[in-house]
């Protein structure tokens, strides 16, 4: 009696506890990225720096997501994530500046208030040859040295964001709220909008996105600065070979008098080859086409890349990446979108690792 009593207890333990897991689930993940780059150029008067550098081909990070039936198709979904600077273990910005959200996922798509990636940035980097690697990609940004980087933006506070999909088809829009409150201020001041669309097989991909970045207005005219950035790009993957073409039209037009509007157009190419099922070599190049510059101020550079990729697991990559950039009439340019470069051309080479769990 007192064995098949027990027995039902630990049946209906496990039932309990099967019971919850279907209902709800959270985890712990992370991406861990380092590794020690070489950069010419480096500092005024030349020369070059050896750095022990976190995220070479991604964004090191940590964070906690899940999520949780509520019957009928229906479940909320939550997750926060933070940045993390390998080389010293200090956080990268604010605690959860990559993701801080909380909403709502069914058969129609799935909606998130709070802060994330935008509809552009979600889309965008799946056709970067490179995605996103900070050693080195212009995709979504160019180069620190120059007068803009001529990019978008990759997330927004205070957010709405819906993402939906249908086969492969993908869509969705983000609309960040300006939260302005002086005298005068409108719902538009500050106000950041994201919108995307994509098909995405295994095989063939094409997308389009459009974002719209607002300042607020400026007193004197009546105008507010206003970003506008467009994207267009696919790619095609047969057998061992993956291509990829992508570029975007940039532009700030000022609020304020006598500024004048800052334009750019990024255009990229790659191509990516399996040596082996775990060996990848990708080689890219970016080119930023500046524009409503002075004469002879223009540097319209070009990045040249090349990286040679092993996966010694299914967590873990071992990687080296090499990039050249080049610039024209004596300007200044530099290969990171974080760092400037002093000469008017920049080669860097990284050596590094990189473990998911």
């Amino acid at each position: 009696m007192k064995r098949t009593s027990m027995a039902a207890a630990v049946a209906m333990m496990f039932a309990a506890f099967n019971s919850a897991q279907a209902q709800s689930n959270v985890q712990l993940y992370g991406l861990l990225d380092v590794g020690v780059d070489v950069t010419s150029d480096a500092k005024p008067g030349g020369g070059s720096i050896a750095h022990v550098s976190s995220g070479g081909m991604n964004t090191s990070r940590w964070g906690i997501k899940g999520s949780e039936d509520l019957g009928g198709g229906l479940k909320a979904v939550y997750q926060l994530e933070s940045g993390i600077l390998m080389d010293t273990g200090a956080q990268d910005g604010n605690l959860f500046k990559r993701q801080a959200n909380v909403g709502l996922e069914g058969k129609y798509g799935r909606l998130v208030l709070g802060r994330s990636f935008t509809s552009v940035y979600d889309t965008v980097i799946r056709f970067d040859p490179m995605g996103f690697a900070p050693y080195y990609s212009w995709a979504t940004g160019g180069s620190a040295t120059l007068p803009s980087k001529y990019g978008m933006t990759t997330g927004f506070d205070n957010l709405i964001k819906y993402s939906g999909e249908t086969g492969d088809w993908k869509y969705g829009f983000s609309y960040g709220l300006g939260e302005q409150a002086g005298a005068g201020a409108s719902s538009a001041d500050s106000a950041k909008y994201a919108g995307a669309v994509s098909y995405q097989s295994e095989s063939l991909g094409a997308m389009f996105t459009a974002e719209r970045i607002n300042g607020n207005v400026v007193v004197a005219t009546g105008n507010r600065d206003e970003t506008t950035a467009y994207h267009l790009g696919g790619y095609y993957a047969t057998g061992p070979f993956k291509f990829w073409l992508g570029g975007r039209a940039f532009k700030t037009v000022a609020g304020k008098a006598n500024t004048a509007d800052v334009k750019g157009n990024t255009l990229w190419a790659g191509v990516a080859y399996k040596l082996q099922p775990n060996v990848t070599l990708t080689g890219a190049v970016y080119h930023i086409d500046q524009r409503n510059l002075a004469a002879g101020k223009d540097a319209d550079p070009t990045l040249y890349v090349v990286r040679y990729r092993y996966a010694a697991s299914k967590r873990t990559d071992l990687y080296a990446t090499f990039g050249y950039t080049k610039g024209k009439n004596d300007q200044l340019v530099g290969l990171s979108r974080d760092d400037a470069g002093f000469g008017d051309s920049q080669k860097g080479l990284m050596v590094g690792m990189q473990h998911r769990f």
